[in-house]
């Protein structure tokens, strides 16, 4: 496991805005009376999201103080999970998943346009649009190589077809989420392959299951 620690910049204050109270007391009314601390996971989660994208430090604190926390237990939920940032992040967020199935379908071709195209690793580029990250499964293993950005998955991904995605990105215009390829979810490309005899999907008459019902054991 890689040693995540927070980012050497740091805001002076954060403070939890009225949306962000409500989403609070409705997270911590789910468990039951001092038990709040259960509420930790989203509510870093939802804080994440409201502080842009990663959690400074003193939203850190904020949190544990809103759960009654010691300071210390909440920063050790948000170092263990990947799923938070400690550090600022573009406004679209890459993830772009390098475990096995991604590298045999070219995610290293993938991860040479990030680096093209916005820089380093957890760097975000001068526009304050991109970062990128290499991560381990994202479970699309079917429709490899693939990447996340902030909450949609992309799949079936070439080098051509991510540039163009970050192009329209960068620009505003729509992006089609999912395979990038013009298939249908993980359907094969073209159809199925196997399965394909319509009679296996044919209606059964009653003399068919009659006839391949089991015939009684002796004694019934």
């Amino acid at each position: 496991m890689t040693v995540r620690r927070l980012a050497a910049e740091q805001p002076e204050s954060f403070a939890f805005t009225p949306e962000l109270e409500e989403i609070a007391s409705a997270l911590i009314a789910k468990y039951p009376e001092g038990r709040q601390a259960s509420a930790v996971v989203p509510l870093l989660w939802e804080t994440q999201k409201a502080a842009g994208g990663w959690l400074p430090e003193p939203a850190l604190r904020a949190v544990a103080d809103r759960l009654g926390m010691a300071h210390i237990r909440v920063l050790e939920v948000a170092t263990f999970y990947t799923m938070f940032n400690l550090a600022p992040v573009g406004t679209y967020f890459v993830q772009l998943c390098g475990t096995t199935p991604c590298m045999l379908r070219g995610s290293d071709d993938l991860k040479a346009v990030c680096e093209r195209k916005i820089g380093a690793q957890s760097h975000v580029s001068a526009d304050g649009n991109f970062s990128w990250l290499e991560v381990e499964c994202l479970g699309a293993c079917t429709n490899a190589p693939m990447v996340q950005i902030n909450d949609d998955v992309f799949e079936d991904l070439t080098p051509e077809s991510l540039e163009k995605l970050l192009d329209d990105l960068a620009a505003g215009r729509p992006v089609k989420v999912g395979p990038q390829n013009g298939r249908h979810g993980c359907e094969p490309i073209g159809g199925p392959v196997a399965l394909t005899d319509p009679a296996l999907y044919a209606p059964r008459s009653k003399s068919d299951e009659t006839s391949a019902a089991p015939a009684p054991t002796p004694g019934e």
